[in-house]
């Protein structure tokens, strides 16, 4: 249909034959390749679902380890395995290997556990993306991993594993959101993400489940006060895009970092 006269064209035309009004690309030829794939995964952003594949790669790379190993299960990895691969053990650690406090967060011990933590993080993830930004949301998901493994160093001395300190941070970070905005809207945030907090925290009270509640309280903490401190996209006194272009690649390096550590190590100890 011609915007000029509303007559009834053909896709071909670029300049409508009634009216001599020339007529606009179709919005079908705008659609960037971007637009075409996320329609079929509406909730998922760039950023959370490349979390998402290093969660699972990895996750079958110490399923095959451990197989090879002789553990005759996919359902579960075994404790040595996950340890090869950069589980927090605080007395590895304490003797400067300190990496595990980024690798155990890409870990996990199960198909359940692995199962769980990727659905809340595919549409929580998502949520937090689209708001903060990824910019911003990879530094909070990667302070929220060391810290809420910081936590867990301190509090226990068993192993440790999980993207749960990080998804918890990301419910800091909408917590936040919640007592930043003054609005009913703000209200209803916060109260939804508190829920979330308080139901996840009693969760891990239950011994079936074996939740480390330390690292998802450290990482609750490390989310909201990163979130709080760091604002909106464009928010006056919170920093310019630049800056947080370099915190993210701080974030994005150190991570590379910890998971070559991880190797060198693993390369090592496998001889």
């Amino acid at each position: 249909m011609c915007p000029h006269c509303r007559a009834f064209i053909t896709s071909a035309d670029r300049v409508c034959p009634y009216c001599d009004a020339e007529v606009g690309p179709r919005a079908i030829d705008l659609r960037r390749a971007g637009d075409v794939v996320s329609g079929f995964m509406p909730h998922a952003r760039f950023t959370t679902s490349l979390i998402l594949l290093i969660n699972v790669g990895l996750y079958l790379a110490t399923a095959v380890y451990s197989l090879k190993s002789g553990h005759d299960s996919v359902m579960d990895i075994d404790g040595r395995t996950l340890f090869q691969f950069g589980a927090k053990y605080p007395q590895a650690i304490f003797l400067g290997q300190w990496w595990r406090l980024i690798t155990a967060g890409f870990l996990h011990g199960g198909l359940f556990h692995i199962g769980m933590n990727m659905w809340v993080l595919y549409d929580l993830g998502a949520q937090v993306e689209e708001i903060y930004g990824s910019k911003r949301m990879i530094v909070f998901y990667f302070v929220s991993t060391v810290l809420g493994f910081i936590a867990s160093t301190f509090w226990s001395n068993s192993l440790s594993i999980g993207a749960s300190a990080g998804i918890f941070g990301l419910i800091g970070a909408m917590i936040a959101l919640g007592i930043r905005s003054k609005t009913s809207t703000g209200s209803m945030i916060r109260g939804v993400y508190i829920r979330w907090a308080v139901y996840g925290l009693l969760m891990g009270l239950l011994p079936f489940f074996q939740v480390d509640n330390a690292a998802h309280i450290g990482g609750l903490a490390g989310g909201f006060v990163a979130a709080y401190l760091a604002g909106m996209r464009g928010e006056p006194g919170k920093g310019s895009e630049a800056f947080w272009s370099v915190a993210m690649g701080l974030c994005v390096a150190i991570t590379a970092f910890a998971f070559v550590q991880m190797f060198i190590w693993f390369t090592l100890t496998a001889q």
